[in-house]
């Protein structure tokens, strides 16, 4: 039968996956064990802000050395080589090499594309965000085994390659961080300027709130559908004003949502964090729309534009308004009567729609050339994606290629989305 890694090259061997590794299933504390938390980044120190589980006594150990591999298909790609002693949610299975290896060699070869495509098709599940692959159920997956000096010589080889990617995929992310930085001041400072005939009001003197309600995943529609706006599209669009649907319902489900209309406001009440919780934006999608619950639909009145309202709603200073009447620590929660009494500064209608013409300009300028920077930086990923599947399956021999003098360089991920902690474990049985 033909391996998920093809034919090897002569004087590799593969092996089962239990020949090779020893599962650590020892269960500590995080008072004890540094907590730890396994992400797209790699295995790093769990920081404050990931939403956590309660069960502190009842996490696994890793040591340092060990691979962590977190087992659920929605967490996909979240696994790395730990260098800390620490714990880890149960939803990871750590492995222990048998027997002396570079153990960076495993690093890159359990993180590459295809062994991660081959460790989800042997888990099991109700559907893709479900689905899970425990100890019991890769054990049995071969894996390539190259001698220990061509080892050694593919982690050299790979160290320096991808140091190298990771440098221009890091140099066009700070062009964009810089970029999406100059463009929020220029929303700031057009904003909250201030000047003859602006006023400080409360939003729900500005207009009007109705509830969103309903729904469920399960009402997605696999092709067509009607549009529909769920309450984490508000954020996870990133985008001030949705002009496509992220979502489809099937058009059978829709008397169970709210219906909006084109140019209203949708509030997210419901968020991961309380920076998150509160934004909206605008539909302007040209056709009839649906949302769900956990938001908030507004109409403004005819003394604001929807449009400057959404600017003005995405200022630090609204920001750290609606932080501070959220409620709640994992899932954050806020209240449409909180929302009303949000303090938004409002010029003349004449004024804002000059201020909402030059912000749609600026705006449009930096997305089309972050579209650009963010079309590089997947590409990079693509290459550095097959560059590492093929070395570490002996398609690319790279045992003669000299390795020059480099400084290793890491990619700069944002590790706050991949290290929520899952609230569920996992049992040890079966």
């Amino acid at each position: 039968m033909s391996e998920w890694f093809g034919k090897l090259p002569d004087g590799w061997e593969s092996h089962k996956i239990s020949e090779l590794f020893i599962e650590r299933r020892e269960k500590v504390s995080d008072t004890d064990f540094r907590p730890l938390s396994v992400s797209k980044g790699g295995v790093v120190p769990q920081i404050a802000t990931v939403a956590k589980s309660n069960a502190g006594d009842n996490r696994r150990l890793v040591r340092k050395g060990d691979f962590a591999i977190n087992s659920r298909s929605d967490r996909r790609g979240s696994s790395g080589m730990s260098n800390y002693d620490g714990s880890v949610s149960l939803i990871n299975i750590v492995l222990t090499p048998r027997s002396e290896t570079n153990e960076k060699y495993w690093h890159f070869l359990f993180r590459s594309h295809i062994f991660i495509e081959e460790y989800y098709r042997n888990g099991r599940g109700i559907v893709d965000d479900l689905w899970t692959t425990r100890f019991s159920e890769m054990r049995t997956i071969y894996l390539p085994l190259p001698p220990r000096e061509e080892q050694d010589q593919i982690v050299r080889f790979l160290d320096w390659k991808v140091s190298g990617i990771n440098r221009l995929i890091n140099t066009k992310n700070k062009q964009i961080a810089l970029l999406q930085e100059k463009k929020q001041t220029e929303i700031n400072d057009a904003v909250t300027r201030g000047g003859h005939g602006w006023r400080n009001v409360r939003l729900g003197n500005l207009g009007h709130f109705r509830k969103g309600f309903g729904g469920s995943r399960a009402d997605d529609a696999t092709s067509g559908g009607l549009a529909c706006i769920r309450y984490g599209d508000i954020y996870r669009s990133g985008e001030l004003f949705l002009h496509k649907p992220i979502t489809r319902i099937r058009a059978e489900s829709s008397a169970s949502y709210a219906r909006i209309y084109k140019s209203e406001m949708l509030f997210a009440l419901t968020g991961e964090t309380k920076e998150e919780i509160g934004q909206a934006l605008v539909n302007n999608i040209d056709e009839d729309v649906w949302c769900s619950g956990d938001t908030a639909i507004f109409s403004a009145n005819e003394d604001v534009l929807a449009d400057f309202l959404t600017y003005v709603l995405r200022c630090p200073h609204v920001i750290q308004q609606r932080a501070a009447m959220a409620r709640g620590d994992i899932i954050v929660h806020i209240s449409t009567n909180a929302l009303r009494r949000l303090r938004i500064p409002v010029p003349p209608v004449s004024e804002q729609e000059t201020i909402v013409s030059r912000l749609d300009k600026i705006c449009a300028d930096v997305a089309q050339i972050v579209k650009l920077e963010t079309e590089l930086i997947t590409l990079l990923h693509e290459y550095r994606t097959r560059l590492i599947s093929d070395v570490v399956t002996g398609k690319m021999d790279v045992r003669d290629v000299v390795i020059p003098d480099y400084d290793a360089v890491e990619e700069m991920v944002d590790t706050v989305d991949d290290n929520l902690e899952k609230t569920e474990d996992y049992s040890d049985g079966d």
